[in-house]
């Protein structure tokens, strides 16, 4: 059974989340981190032989405080395909960027406001001190 482990120290390493569950007959222990940085996102998963042996490896591992922060173990679940998976595109698939505006159909804006209908723009920093509002 793989188990999910979340809410990792982040001094925990590949090595470190194996000897976590050490107690139990682990087969894979990985560890899962930046593919830029190589540093830990701070989760990983356990693949336990045994189910009774992982059941009872959720039991007593969930909640366990691990270097001030307590372990996050439950049965894994299948990844979720999100719609922003691939950043590359097929040739088969949909592309998710937003469509490009066509000049000629965007009004010309510039013309529609005179100068007198435009309101007064006021720098605070230049702003005579006498037109401050009475506090009384």
């Amino acid at each position: 059974m793989k188990l999910y482990v979340g809410n990792l120290p982040w001094s925990i390493d590949q090595n470190g989340l194996k000897k976590l569950f050490s107690s139990y007959d682990v087969e894979e222990a990985t560890l899962i981190t930046d593919k830029y940085s190589g540093r830990s996102k701070g989760f990983g998963f356990v693949t336990i032989a045994d189910d009774e042996d992982a059941k009872k490896a959720v039991s007593e591992m969930h909640q366990k405080e691990i270097d001030g922060r307590p372990l996050t173990v439950s049965e894994a679940r299948p990844m979720v395909q999100r719609d922003d998976s691939s950043r590359t595109p097929s040739k088969d698939s949909v592309s998710n960027e937003a469509p490009m505006a066509n000049p000629s159909e965007i009004e010309n804006t510039e013309d529609k406001f005179d100068e007198e209908e435009s309101p007064e723009i006021i720098d605070e920093d230049t702003a005579p001190e006498d037109e401050e509002e009475d506090t009384e």
